[in-house]
């Protein structure tokens, strides 16, 4: 009777490997996709091991020329929920980045250069690749576009991200500025004047 129990368990898991698993691109069996998060252009996404994507998100890989986008989140990292990860080009997840509710982060955005046409209906348009490196963590409310966030670096609660945050800091405002930054030597934060 138990070896029956053990099979019926692993229905849910063939459906959601048949289902799920088999259209992206790669996605680990020890990695979790709610259903509730919306998924475009799966054969372009990889999710590594142990990562997880909560409820109600958007993962887009769009294709608009001729390179192929890539939307890779790497091992053990944690997506919070209705964050929205759009890429034309390149957007990377590190190992262990931590990401909270509410997130927008993309490589692109909408042109708005001609001004008869309303901005919906211009082009997609690939601004900067997007490397959330290993360790980093993306508070609530954050937008990022275009910009980089550095190994183990903090960005606080509804920051704007246009330009790249080195490794080992912490960066908040819109847009976002470095106000502290990590001193290998001494082993301690250190306050960045803002004046330099």
């Amino acid at each position: 009777m138990q070896m029956i129990i053990n099979y019926l368990k692993l229905i849910p898991r063939l459906f959601y490997f048949i289902f799920n698993v088999l259209n992206y691109n790669f996605l680990s069996l020890r990695s979790i996709v709610f259903f509730s998060v919306r998924v475009q252009g799966k054969k372009y996404i990889s999710i590594g091991r142990n990562s997880v994507v909560q409820r109600g998100g958007w993962l887009l890989a769009l294709k608009i020329d001729n390179e192929n986008p890539i939307l890779s989140i790497g091992d053990n990292c944690a997506i919070g929920d209705y964050c929205h990860v759009i890429s034309v080009r390149k957007v990377v997840f590190e190992n262990d980045v931590l990401v909270a509710n509410n997130v927008y982060i993309s490589d692109n955005l909408h042109d708005y250069e001609n001004i008869n046409i309303p901005i919906k209906d211009q082009a997609v348009k690939f601004k900067r690749e997007v490397v959330l490196q290993s360790g980093c963590w993306i508070g609530e409310n954050v937008c990022i576009i275009g910009a980089s966030v550095g190994k183990n670096s903090v960005i606080g609660a509804n920051s704007v991200v246009t330009s790249d945050i080195g490794d080992y800091c912490i960066a908040v405002g819109s847009p976002a500025k470095v106000i502290k930054k990590y001193d290998l030597k001494s082993e301690k934060w250190l306050t960045v004047n803002a004046n330099n």
